[in-house]
């Protein structure tokens, strides 16, 4: 989502650390190009001047840190100052004694309301609570639809009526049928337009009075740029927004609506989604440090983590790591793991979370299209070996790699680089038993 403007602030801070001292004028011109930078990514720009003047007031101000030199110092002050446009983050409010809690999902059409609504209710089982679903979307038949088939995909439970009646009676007696079903939490889907219409805010505000929602949550497309500012200004006038969902995270998205929406609502960004996917993978906390973070190129290694812990269970953890310590790590265990990091998501993404690597990416030392295709390459190698020759790779003769070579559709070198890769990194495993540190085979020159 911030790619464009990860790139452009990243460039600004390069220019900026390469002397030693910084004066008034770098301040000013690297202010002048990271107000550039926040334009191009669709910032609103009374928001971009509050933004520059406050960095460049502390900048220039009496604030000095004596471990940094005076470039990493305006970095430091862009990355705080960040973090602030961006907010608090924010946990969803469960602190009132009303049973179950509600939430309202409202937004423009279009924007993924339907869609995030099963999201957030797989994440709330994620969290040890009952979530309910309530189809009050009358005005798009296939809304209706839509949750009910992702309510019984995920196993959710849900109340529709279809489209006839009004949605305000349609959420009265869904609370009911949530009560009944024992639901600590009902996510009520509401209709969206095409544009904030006075028919719709009313509907909305009848809603908001018969169930005292715990939360009024706007979804909202990332990709939306300027004018999400406006969208957001109307629906909170109107209704008190208590914090936003940004979807399609993973489009062409220039970062604006984020940065926009926070500052003019005052409210907390609290989920990110990607993708139409219902799993967890495409649907994440809002962390702004760690936003801020990927933004200036410093990645994200908390949220790399937490996506590879997701994947893991504790127990297959310890099993493949004494695979690996005794050296018997085959290339079945070898396609498993592939298939994990793969899950991940967009090798782009997951990339970009390393520290340095997207300055690499930026670079060319990562062509993402290339290392994705490799992969791919490599899983359908794999694949199309028999179970025998993945547990025992020294079965693989001249014949079999040819065989190989056929069922994947690539050449027998193909066959032959992967065999090499996975012996090389036997090597590596026998070293790291021996207590030796090994040296990576493909990473010089890199910066690793």
């Amino acid at each position: 989502m911030f790619e464009s403007l990860s790139q452009r602030l990243q460039g600004v801070f390069d220019n900026l650390g390469k002397g030693g001292r910084v004066t008034e004028q770098d301040v000013t011109d690297a202010m002048r190009e990271v107000r550039m930078a926040l334009l191009e990514a669709d910032v609103a720009l009374p928001i971009v001047k509050t933004f520059v003047n406050r960095v460049k007031e502390r900048a220039l101000g009496a604030e000095v840190h004596k471990k940094l030199r005076p470039s990493e110092q305006v970095i430091k002050i862009v990355h705080e100052e960040l973090i602030e446009t961006l907010g608090e983050g924010g946990k969803l409010n469960f602190t009132s004694n009303q049973k179950p809690h509600v939430i309202m999902m409202i937004g423009l059409q279009g924007s993924g309301k339907t869609t995030s609504g099963a999201k957030l209710a797989m994440y709330l089982r994620k969290e040890g609570r009952t979530p309910f679903l309530i189809a009050a979307d009358t005005y798009r038949p296939a809304a209706v639809d839509q949750l009910v088939t992702l309510a019984k995909q995920v196993g959710i439970g849900y109340y529709e009526e279809g489209i006839k009646a009004s949605p305000p009676e349609i959420v009265s007696r869904g609370l009911e049928a949530a009560k009944n079903a024992n639901a600590s939490v009902v996510i009520v889907d509401t209709a969206g337009r095409l544009q904030i219409d006075e028919t719709l805010m009313q509907e909305l505000e009848d809603i908001k009075k018969r169930t005292n929602p715990s939360e009024i949550l706007l979804v909202a497309d990332a990709m939306t740029g300027q004018e999400a500012v406006s969208i957001a200004t109307g629906f909170n006038q109107r209704l008190g927004i208590t914090g936003l969902i940004l979807t399609k995270v993973d489009g062409d998205a220039r970062g604006g609506a984020a940065l926009s929406m926070r500052a003019v609502t005052g409210v907390p960004i609290k989920f990110i989604g990607s993708g139409e996917k219902i799993s967890l993978d495409t649907f994440e906390v809002f962390h702004p440090s760690r936003i801020a973070d990927r933004i200036l190129g410093m990645g994200d290694m908390l949220s790399l983590i937490e996506k590879a812990e997701s994947l893991y269970e504790e127990e297959e953890a310890m099993r493949l790591q004494k695979k690996m310590m005794e050296n018997d790590f085959n290339l079945q265990d070898f396609l498993e793991q592939l298939r994990k990091i793969r899950k991940m998501g967009p090798l782009s993404q997951v990339l970009g979370m390393i520290p340095g690597v997207s300055k690499m990416q930026m670079q060319g030392a990562f062509k993402n299209e290339e290392v994705e295709d490799r992969l791919k390459r490599v899983e359908a190698i794999i694949s199309s070996m028999t179970n025998k020759e993945r547990q025992r790779p020294k079965l693989l003769d001249a014949s079999r790699k040819k065989r190989i070579a056929r069922g994947a559709g690539v050449e027998v070198r193909d066959v032959n680089d992967v065999i090499k890769q996975y012996q090389q990194m036997q090597t590596m495993m026998e070293q790291l038993r021996k207590g030796k540190f090994p040296k990576i085979p493909g990473f010089d020159g890199l910066g690793f």
